[in-house]
């Protein structure tokens, strides 16, 4: 049985760190993309970042840019977002996810993508 667990979240105040993680298994996920979204309380789900299946391409979303960096580990499975510079607008629940195609460029779109964690929450006070 596929499962992705996602760990890392917490409370943390503006400016701090955290590093989220996702843990695949059941299958390896080396030759699929994979993604973060987050989903703010009262808000669509939204992509944060992407990273291609070597982890040799990254993406991000314009409100993180600068500040996640997303990289993956495929001999452990397992895919990581280092988050500095946290602001109160950054408190969601946070989400990975494996997307559908063999070999494909990270999507923005989540239906892009067919596996995905319970969500971990970040919660950022100001």
């Amino acid at each position: 049985q596929v499962q992705l667990v996602e760990s890392g979240g917490g409370l943390v105040q503006a400016g701090g760190s955290l590093r989220l993680s996702c843990a695949a298994s059941g299958r390896t996920f080396s030759m699929y993309a994979m993604g973060w979204f987050r989903q703010a309380p009262g808000k669509e789900r939204a992509f944060v970042s992407g990273i291609n299946w070597s982890g040799a391409s990254t993406y991000y979303a314009d409100s993180v840019k600068g500040r996640f960096t997303i990289s993956r580990d495929n001999a452990k499975n397992t895919m990581y977002l280092q988050m500095n510079g946290l602001k109160p607008e950054d408190t969601a629940v946070y989400y990975c996810a494996v997307q559908r195609t063999m070999f494909a460029t990270p999507s923005r779109d989540d239906r892009s993508y067919d596996y995905w964690g319970q969500g971990t929450q970040v919660t950022v006070s100001s």
